[in-house]
């Protein structure tokens, strides 16, 4: 039963709302309104916003000749979903957090909004009587605040008066230099109903990971995405930053977003990766086929921007190929040991910059065409994968190379969403290529 938004607001004393729509970065945009006047909103269907919020580059810029694939000027209307809201932490006013979808005039939803590229996906598994379920773990970091982008990033002092300078995986002593950051998350997270579980020291310095209790994909990324604000914003309010950028330090490792997931019957609940006696079903042996034919083809939508092709380095913690195998993390699809009703896959590809919505439609539709059409995939490895040969995109560049001409996945998700990414990316590209760096400034100024 959905929320009774007029009630909900009440209840909870709102005097403001945010009606929030992610873009194609999942970056979030949307207007905020008095409660009363959302509501009045709600009822007539009045509030609208351009359709532009959805091309918008991560830079804020429109990709040129975008016109001729969408018109971006007609304005669309928002639709709040009520069961997306919840009270927005560190406001004066007391606020509230919604997420909506975009119509179009006819009614029908925007068909390149990321959130309604992620309901189509989910559409495919309902027409087939399955249902997935995805458990995401999210990683970040701290840093201290920089004002200035030509300067590097620094890790935060801790509690200690220090500054983290060594790896410390697992570390308690080293998550409580940041004892009071990590528990005004938690109950932030708490006050917006975030489904979080655990949170653990990463490997990185002043890097932590969240993880989230598994459930239904919408929701997952409906919560990861408010996640990204709310820890933003409790490191503001400890006088640091947080980051979800891929590789945001030299030196250390990237920032991923793993994605858990498991395909279940719809009406019985019965995990479809397992067989009666516990092995592995033919279906979850083609999910697996998938996710290795398909998401290298698909890269942008995990790994969306410049910075994200850093992360995916040897020897890194993260994925260079699309190798798999039982509770191998070098691995870019992790088995983990689990009896037949927990069966699922780890894809450890997505970077933390990516737009959740497409992360796990990504990996959800290339996980679908594996088992619509019985694919087989290769034997799975034991060993270091990082023994094996890339096969993953370097760049950003060579990625939308293969991102335009996957026609299998195209198909499903639509030319115009197709179009208006690689548009959006592309456009992004150009802006960076058009930025001479100081590495350049360094080495090939007086040489050359």
């Amino acid at each position: 039963m959905s929320v009774n938004l007029e009630q909900w607001i009440s209840e909870h004393g709102i005097d403001e709302v945010e009606c929030i729509v992610p873009d194609i970065n999942g970056v979030q945009r949307g207007k905020v309104l008095p409660a009363k006047k959302f509501l009045a909103s709600v009822k007539d269907k009045s509030l609208r916003i351009p359709g532009s919020v959805f091309i918008c580059t991560i830079d804020g810029h429109y990709p040129e000749d975008i016109d001729d694939i969408w018109d971006k000027d007609p304005d669309k209307i928002l639709l709040a979903d009520p069961d997306t809201i919840c009270v927005a932490p560190g406001f004066k006013s007391p606020t509230a957090f919604v997420i909506a979808d975009a119509l179009n005039r006819d009614g029908s939803e925007v068909d390149i909004a990321p959130r309604t590229i992620l309901k189509k996906v989910l559409a495919l598994y309902a027409d087939r009587g399955w249902r997935p379920i995805i458990a995401p773990e999210v990683e970040f970091y701290l840093v201290s605040q920089n004002t200035d982008p030509d300067f590097p990033l620094t890790p935060p002092t801790g509690e200690s008066g220090r500054s983290e300078s060594a790896s410390q995986p697992y570390g308690l002593e080293a998550m409580n230099e940041y004892e009071d950051i990590i528990d005004h998350i938690y109950d932030d997270c708490e006050l917006m109903g975030l489904d979080i579980d655990t949170m653990i020291h990463e490997m990185g310095a002043a890097q932590l990971e969240v993880n989230f209790i598994h459930g239904d994909p919408l929701r997952l990324a409906d919560e990861v995405f408010l996640f990204k604000r709310a820890v933003r914003g409790v490191a503001k309010q400890h006088d640091v930053y947080a980051t979800f950028m891929a590789n945001p330090m030299a030196g250390q490792p990237g920032s991923a977003m793993h994605i858990h997931q498991s395909v279940v019957d719809a009406d019985t609940g019965r995990n479809l990766f397992a067989t009666a006696n516990g092995r592995d079903s033919a279906l979850f042996r083609s999910y697996i086929a998938g996710l290795i034919r398909f998401m290298p083809q698909i890269s942008p939508m995990w790994a969306p921007n410049v910075n994200s092709f850093r992360r995916m380095r040897p020897d890194s913690a993260a994925p260079i190929n699309v190798q798999w195998g039982e509770d191998n993390r070098s691995c870019g699809f992790r088995v983990p040991i689990a009896d037949k009703n927990n069966r699922r896959v780890e894809n450890r590809l997505p970077g933390a910059d990516s737009n959740p919505y497409l992360a796990i439609a990504a990996s959800l539709v290339c996980g679908y065409i594996g088992m619509v059409d019985r694919m087989v995939p290769p034997k799975p490895i034991s060993g270091s994968a990082y023994n094996r040969a890339r096969t993953l995109p370097r760049t950003l560049e060579a990625a939308l190379d293969r991102f335009a001409s996957c026609k299998k996945v195209r198909g499903l998700l639509g030319d115009d969403f197709f179009e208006i990414f690689f548009a959006v990316k592309d456009y992004e590209l150009f802006n960076y290529q058009s930025v001479v760096s100081s590495w350049e400034r360094e080495h090939l100024l007086m040489r050359v």
